[in-house]
């Protein structure tokens, strides 16, 4: 089983908000995840990014590996 940390979308039509979440790569973008880790807001000015620092280090020394998106949101937030 490959963990991914990934983004999963919420909000509006175009209004898009996303959970930044810990799940299997077999299932589907909003379907069932193992945890939540943290938050991202791309319409904010300037975007607002909320992961949780500890958790997301947890689960990267577990094996977990984030999507391009998720890898940069976490350079930019200072984890990784």
């Amino acid at each position: 089983m490959a963990v991914k940390i990934r983004l999963r979308r919420m909000g509006q039509i175009h209004a898009p908000f996303y959970r930044v979440i810990v799940a299997d790569s077999r299932s589907p973008r909003n379907g069932k995840f193992i945890a939540e880790i943290g938050t991202y807001d791309p319409k904010q000015e300037p975007s607002a990014i909320k992961i949780d620092a500890e958790a997301a280090k947890k689960w990267l020394q577990n094996g977990a590996q984030p999507t391009e998106t998720v890898a940069k949101l976490l350079k930019k937030a200072g984890i990784c």
